[in-house]
């Protein structure tokens, strides 16, 4: 009797004891994201916006490499040091993937895109 009771008890223990042992991995690879914004916040936005988006352009590509997901904020960082460096194209593309990506974002990202556009979205 005490057997029977005793192998599920040792079983259950065993499989939680697993889940335990393996460690989640993190929803987003905030990867240079956050660096790249103290930088930014660090000197007031006055740095040259390419140098940043080539080494955010440089990270999007490690992530995208990894299969993981970019951070809430990434493509709306990308797209406000677009719109410093005057390409409004990319600018507005980033803006709507931040959208598309994170639609808690909606409202604001519509605010952004309707001052860089002109229109109503």
């Amino acid at each position: 009797m005490r057997s029977t009771v005793l192998a599920p008890c040792i079983a259950i223990i065993c499989i939680f004891a697993s889940g335990c042992a393996t460690k989640p991995q993190p929803l987003y690879s905030w990867n240079e994201y956050q660096p790249q914004v103290y930088e930014y916040l660090k000197n007031d936005g006055s740095n040259a916006p390419e140098d940043q988006l080539l080494k955010l352009e440089e990270a999007q590509e490690k992530v995208r490499a990894s299969g993981r997901a970019l951070p809430p904020g990434f493509r709306a960082h990308m797209a406000l040091l677009y719109s410093k460096s005057g390409n409004q194209e990319k600018t507005i593309e980033q803006l709507t993937a931040e959208k598309q990506n994170f639609p808690e974002s909606i409202a604001f990202m519509d605010l952004l895109l309707n001052t860089f556009t002109g229109k109503k979205n």
